[in-house]
This record gives structure tokens, sequence and C-alpha cells, in this order.
């Protein structure tokens, strides 16, 4: 080849990657955050427009409808596995008719640590819990049946552990011991 081609390309080639260098910087430090910014823009549009729908669809009656009846549904829910703090102290006497009604004997309920306070629930602002240990004689069918009526009470009696002692003399009632908690709306302060 001739000295004036080889020249001629090594000055195109100096050229050409002296243009590309710039090149490369230029687009890391002007295009690449531009992709970025409008790769935020995009999404807060997207979120924008997802609350604009929202807000369109919040504003038919239907929708407000449907949400209010959901809205009752999961209060009326709520209603079956939560007591008013009002209401607590009449709990204790519910627990002991559905007693007297399945026929036990020996029955006594007090608060679980001799105190009725009410506990904190983890995590729960309005909600805590009331503790309560219940001891009584029953036969088994009697327990049981005992058992199954306090965990479908309304509210629920929720039966965290309870203890069974064989009765020495007598086959047909034994000595239970229970722990039960109910889930108590925290009263609202003034």
């Amino acid at each position: 080849m001739k000295p004036i081609c080889k020249r001629y390309f090594a000055m195109v080639g100096l050229t050409w990657a002296g243009s590309l260098v710039p090149c490369f910087f230029v687009y890391l430090l002007v295009l690449v955050p531009q992709k970025e910014t409008k790769n935020q823009v995009e999404k807060q549009f997207v979120e924008a427009k997802q609350a604009y729908h929202s807000a369109v669809q919040a504003a038919q009656d239907e929708t407000r409808t449907r949400l209010n009846d959901e809205i009752e549904e999961l209060r009326h829910r709520l209603e079956s596995f939560v007591i008013d703090f009002d209401s607590s102290a009449n709990l204790t006497f519910d627990i002991s008719e559905i007693a007297g009604q399945k026929e036990v004997t020996s029955f006594s309920i007090r608060g679980k640590d001799g105190h009725a306070a009410l506990r904190a629930t983890p995590e729960c602002e309005h909600i805590g819990e009331h503790h309560m240990s219940i001891s009584f004689t029953a036969g088994f069918n009697q327990f049981a049946d005992l058992l199954n009526t306090l965990e479908r009470n309304r509210p629920v009696v929720f039966v965290d552990e309870f203890t069974i002692t064989r009765s020495d003399t007598d086959d047909s009632s034994h000595l239970v011991n229970m722990d039960a908690a109910v889930l108590v709306r925290k009263p609202r302060d003034s």
C-alpha cells in the first residue's frame, strides 16, 4: 500500500476515535440521566393516571354503594370477634350462663393474673385483649360442648390453652382449667 493511503487511513481512524470519545462522555453525562428522569416521569404519570381513574370510579354512585355495603359487611364481621369495652363487664355473666346451660359444676371465672385489665394487642391501636381463667368440673362431652359453644359465641371466646385433670373418684367429672381471651374494642378517650 502506498504511504499516502496509510497516512490517510491513519488520519481518518484518529479523527473517528477522537470524535467517539467525546460522544461517549456526552452519552454518559447527558443522555443516561435524561433516560432515568424520563422513566421517573412516566412512572409518576402512570400513578397519577391510576389515581384519576380511582377518583372517577369513586365518584360514581354504584361504586360508593358497593363500598358502603362492603364496609357494613366488614363491620358486621368485626362485631363477631370484638366486643365493646362497656359490654365486656357483662361477658363474665354471659359465659357463666352458657356454663349453666351446659350443666357444668364448680364453675368459676376470673380475670387472668387476678385482675381484669385490658392488655394491648400487638399492631392494634383500637383493640385490646381481655384474658380470663375459667375452671369447672365436667365430663368430656360437656367440656367439648362448652368449648364449642364458647368458640361459636358472639363475640368469639378464644381458648388459648386448657388442661383436664382426671378425676380419681368419678369417671364422669373431671377438673378443667382454661385460659381464654376475648378481643375488646378500647374505649375512646374524651
